[in-house]
């Protein structure tokens, strides 16, 4: 998969507390903080406007992003995230830095590709999940993992263990022994329900219609 390329510029935060966090805000700036990989933390903000563009793209939570702070650059992924609650606002960004040699935890989102066969016979797919934690190295983290439908049959289910990984990719759930379902495909309950109930139901016999026939006139 070809992956999407992020890069953020940021400048140093040098005012800190929640009276020049609000200011900030009104600025258009977002306030944020970069930690990790043995580094002290750095307050840093950032343009509201090109982080809600990113923000945009699915695979900016999934991929391993540039943050230009000055003239350095550090690689990180993003940890946190807090939105407005009814705004269309970010109100705060952690990021967390990586290095090649170190692994990470990231969650990725599933895209489930491929027609379910058992949809012609009125299965209905159900997504149990829609997006899993991998451990990898940074150079290894992909930006989702594909789910294919198309061997998935009528009271089936599909789990963590089934799902093709790429190379130097573990899943924590399954690290720590837990094979979740991922996805199923079931007749609706109502619909088999029904069609239980007509099978069971008993046919009426048929009764043979008689010919009437007229009385012989008597003269």
């Amino acid at each position: 998969m070809t992956k999407q390329h992020f890069a953020l510029e940021a400048e140093v935060r040098k005012e800190l507390g929640r009276s020049a966090s609000r200011c900030l805000r009104r600025n258009e700036r977002v306030p944020a903080v970069i930690y990790g990989a043995g580094k002290d933390a750095v307050s840093i903000t950032l343009d509201h406007n090109k982080v809600l563009h990113a923000l945009e793209h699915e695979a900016f939570y999934s991929s391993i992003l540039e943050l230009k702070i000055g003239s350095k650059t550090e690689k990180a992924v993003l940890k946190d995230l807090q939105r407005h609650a009814f705004k269309p606002k970010i109100l705060h960004m952690d990021f967390l830095r990586v290095d090649s040699k170190t692994e990470i935890h990231v969650h990725v989102p599933l895209h489930f590709v491929g027609e379910c066969p058992a949809v012609k016979e009125g299965g209905v797919v159900t997504h149990l999940i829609n997006e899993v934690e991998v451990v990898c190295l940074p150079g290894d983290l992909p930006e989702y993992l594909e789910i294919d439908l198309s061997a998935l049959q009528l009271d089936h289910t599909q789990h963590l263990s089934e799902i093709k990984l790429p190379k130097g990719v573990k899943l924590a759930q399954l690290i720590h022994g837990n094979d979740a379902a991922v996805v199923n495909v079931h007749i609706p309950r109502a619909v088999k329900e029904t069609e239980e109930e007509e099978a069971a139901a008993p046919v009426a016999a048929e009764v043979p219609t008689v010919k009437e026939t007229e009385e012989p006139k008597t003269e």
